[in-house]
């Protein structure tokens, strides 16, 4: 596969798709993006709102975590009373 940008064009070995896939994600975003992503982020949530966003953001994660736990356990009690 040929991947051409502005400056070169490289070709891409389709039997190594991590190549491909690492070449399309990191090319040509740097700074200036993130800038931006970041700015587009404040104006649609608002200065006070992104905390809030990030607490229950976190709040699931921990949740999530400890129903994989609690799953974990369960499997464990299981296989102990096959045995």
């Amino acid at each position: 596969m040929l991947f051409c940008t502005d400056i070169k064009c490289t070709f891409v070995s389709i039997k190594n798709p991590s190549v491909m896939y690492h070449t399309l994600l990191f090319l040509n975003f740097g700074a200036p993006e993130v800038i931006v992503i970041g700015l587009i982020v404040v104006l649609l949530f608002g200065g006070k709102k992104i905390p809030e966003l990030m607490k229950g953001l976190g709040k699931g994660v921990k949740s999530f975590k400890d129903g994989m736990k609690d799953m974990e356990d369960t499997i464990n009690k299981d296989e102990d009373k096959k045995s």
